[in-house]
């Protein structure tokens, strides 16, 4: 079944295909043997031929019978949504060039957010790119110094692969220099041309040892150069230890006096950045932070650009739909040759060369004629509306990623339950809103440990 899947958007409708003909078939043969017995009562064959020379007859049976089988046959197959040949879905929208410098210092392992600061803050920002798809995002981590991970892109592959792997061991170097990544971000943002606005959101702990002055500096710097500067928190002030993980075995970070250290989250240099450049401080104890981050930035003046968000197979329905109609067409087209002007007036000759004695008063099979015509003529309008009704069905919404559930499915089976959560909020933010969707994201949250946003998500899908 899995290459029926593949060639087919509903496979099982298939079905239609072998069924919908066999009725068809079987329903013309019983009408074609009661019209037949009808005639028969009224009279011998060759009466009825002279009395009523448009009368059905079984000449045509077989082929009426082939032509709306045919169609049927076609009709089925349509519905089922043949598919084949990739299309690639673009979208195109507004977006603003942004840097998003990440700390990646041994601090940000620390667990006083669930599972960690580092994770919690790699959940914004999947969260914040769902919600910005015409933003070209670069990656930025920094510790005791600064690395570009990625330039300018609107890649989401790259991005992800690249924040999938964002740990301490990328930088490599203890600190946290909060002046270095506002400046490396600055100048990755001035080396590009564009025609929108920049942004430079700095996300961290805010447990940096250097003087005020620096931070404030580059913050300045940046508000200079047309840059607006977000910095967002993570972490609690009651702070937490941090785990090191050897082997198999995870113990504590100490200092050389054999003390536990214990990280606090500090947010006064993030705030006074934020402050120097006119920007944005988004609090650590803000529980919507992509939603702040994403409110600060409208107001920056977008590019147009088109950003291709998936691909899938091309809807073929068309082909097969197309087939069904034609057919239905020319079986109407010869059911009015059938019934020809001139039969009437053969009929009308036949009653007066029989005379009045041999012919009946009332003869009730051009009434016949006439039912059978109008019951033909109202199968082939309602194979037409079906037709077209699955034409409608079949056209595949554009703007929504139908991927987007079935990678979160796999996300979570994988149990990467962050990336899991952030792929159901964008099938949910693209309108996918139905109550199994709204569960999986809530189960989603509750094992990524976020309890709050995991109750109102559950809370929603109870209610839908």
């Amino acid at each position: 079944m899995t290459w029926l899947s593949d060639l087919f958007q509903q496979p099982w409708l298939l079905v239609l295909a072998l069924l919908l003909p066999a009725a068809a078939v079987a329903l013309l043969v019983v009408g074609a043997r009661r019209r037949r017995a009808r005639l028969a009562r009224l009279g011998t064959p060759e009466m009825i031929a002279r009395l009523a020379p448009s009368a059905p007859s079984a000449r045509g049976s077989g082929t009426r019978a082939a032509l709306l089988g045919g169609a049927l046959l076609f009709a089925g197959v349509a519905f089922a949504g043949p598919r084949w040949g990739l299309e690639h879905t673009v979208v195109r929208g507004q977006g603003i060039d942004m840097v998003l410098a990440l700390d990646a210092s041994l601090s940000m392992e620390a667990r006083d957010e669930r599972p960690s600061r580092l994770e919690r803050m790699k959940q914004e920002v999947r969260r914040l790119r769902a919600e910005s798809q015409g933003d070209r995002v670069a990656l930025v981590a920094f510790a005791g110094r600064s690395y570009i991970l990625t330039p300018l892109t609107v890649d989401d592959g790259a991005l992800e692969l690249f924040l999938d792997n964002l740990d301490p061991s990328v930088v490599g170097q203890a600190g946290s220099s909060l002046a270095r990544a506002i400046r490396q971000g600055t100048d990755l943002l001035l080396s590009t041309k564009t025609g929108s606005d920049r942004a430079l959101v700095v996300m961290s702990d805010g447990e940096a040892f250097e003087p005020v002055e620096d931070v404030t500096a580059a913050a300045q710097h940046a508000a200079e150069s047309g840059i607006a500067l977000v910095t967002v928190g993570f972490g609690t002030p009651q702070g937490a230890t941090i785990p090191i993980k050897s082997g198999d075995s995870t113990t504590v970070k100490r200092d050389d006096q054999g003390n536990v250290v214990v990280t606090h989250y500090t947010p006064d240099l993030l705030r006074a950045a934020a402050q120097t450049a006119n920007g944005t401080f988004v609090d650590a104890a803000e529980t919507d932070k992509a939603t702040k981050i994403r409110r600060a930035l409208l107001r920056l003046r977008g590019q147009t650009r088109a950003v291709e968000t998936g691909q899938d197979r091309t809807p073929r329905f068309q082909l097969f739909l197309i087939p069904a109609v034609l057919l239905l067409l020319l079986d109407t087209f010869l059911a009015a040759r059938r019934r020809r002007p001139g039969d009437r007036a053969a009929a009308a000759a036949a009653v007066a060369e029989g005379g009045a004695g041999n012919v009946p008063r009332r003869a009730p099979t051009p009434v016949m004629g006439a039912a059978a015509t109008a019951g033909a003529k109202g199968a082939a309008a309602l194979m037409l509306a079906v037709s077209l009704a699955a034409a409608v069905a079949l056209v595949p919404p554009r703007t929504a990623r139908a991927d987007d559930v079935g990678d979160a499915v796999q996300a979570f089976r994988a149990k990467q339950y962050a990336r899991a959560a952030a792929l159901y909020r964008r099938a949910i933010d693209k309108g996918d809103r139905s109550p199994e969707t709204l569960y999986n994201f809530g189960t989603a949250l509750l094992a990524a440990d976020s309890l709050r946003s995991a109750a109102e998500a559950l809370e929603k899908a109870s209610s839908a």
